[in-house]
């Protein structure tokens, strides 16, 4: 491949058509004729001598050659980002990027604490902190979209280095004057007999409990089910019923003694580990390897 090519507004506005699946969107996004776009594509087809894209009605799909491409433009891209960034850091980590992809449990309380007490040392240091189901961070994570993906997980993710992971088990919420309070354990069937609060079918959490619900010929009949954590929070710490979490979703919560929490027992609900992944074989830039070693060493007190 010319060296040159890394450069060419070529590549750039492939990846783009990559990313968005049509060139007309592509051009949307880049500010520039759809026209140009294809010109720029068919340009580079034919230096390299192959077809990148299959033309669909319904868009543009990257062929082998293409993925093949993409991923060595994805890692290029983040290996320049790095290289500029540790020039501009030669006197010291004065700046700064880091992005993190985060499942909610995160990305409400915890991260946003780790990151004020991170930037205390090193104010010159910027992040982007986006909340997203936990397959969607890893995808993140494995197109170079952000640095760090932390997440719930229950199976290995290809392209994916874990640079640190625990379990994560499940409990039950409750507020501290419920009778099952200070129970040293609770089942589903136990719970099933309470008002409960439940994560949408999308988390790997509810995913978990509908399995062992299956199990147990158990049927659940949730009061709420919601897609934001707080709201199924509230409906505890408002006397609603039970509600179910992680450890470091609610951890500021248990400190204030606004909730009470109690480990589900049930099989199968110890099958899913805490995360932080980053892109495989990927040198992470200055500022993100420090924050990786910081988050690394805050999360063994969260569960």
């Amino acid at each position: 491949m010319p060296k040159p090519l890394l450069q060419d507004t070529a590549l750039r506005y492939f990846l783009e058509v990559v990313r968005s699946g049509s060139a007309t969107v592509a051009s949307e996004r880049l500010h520039v004729a759809a026209s140009a776009v294809s010109r720029q594509i068919a340009a580079l087809e034919r230096t390299l001598g192959t077809t990148l894209f299959e033309r669909h009605p319904r868009g543009m799909v990257p062929t082998q050659a293409g993925e093949i491409l993409a991923g060595y433009a994805h890692r290029a891209g983040l290996e320049e980002e790095r290289a500029l960034e540790e020039i501009q850091a030669l006197q010291g980590m004065r700046m700064g990027l880091v992005r993190i992809a985060a499942s909610e449990a995160f990305a409400n309380l915890f991260l946003p604490r780790l990151i004020v007490a991170f930037r205390q040392q090193h104010e010159g240091i910027v992040f982007e902190l986006d909340a997203q189901p936990p397959a969607v961070v890893s995808a993140q994570v494995r197109e170079g979209a952000v640095d760090i993906g932390l997440r719930f997980s229950q199976a290995p993710e290809a392209d994916i280095e874990v640079q640190f992971s625990q379990p994560a088990p499940v409990l039950a919420l409750m507020r501290p004057d419920h009778p099952l309070a200070g129970a040293a354990g609770i089942g589903l069937r136990a719970m099933s007999e309470h008002p409960l609060a439940l994560p949408g079918p999308q988390t790997t959490l509810r995913q978990m409990i509908d399995a062992a619900c299956a199990r147990q010929q158990l049927r659940l009949r949730p009061a709420l089910v919601s897609n934001n954590m707080s709201t199924l929070h509230s409906f505890a710490i408002e006397g609603g019923g039970l509600s179910v979490s992680s450890g470091v979703a609610v951890r500021q919560l248990r400190a204030e003694g606004r909730l009470a929490a109690v480990p589900v027992t049930d099989a199968g609900l110890d099958l899913r580990t805490l995360e932080v992944q980053t892109l495989a074989g990927r040198t992470l830039p200055r500022a993100v390897q420090a924050f990786l070693e910081h988050l690394k060493l805050q999360l063994p007190e969260v569960m």
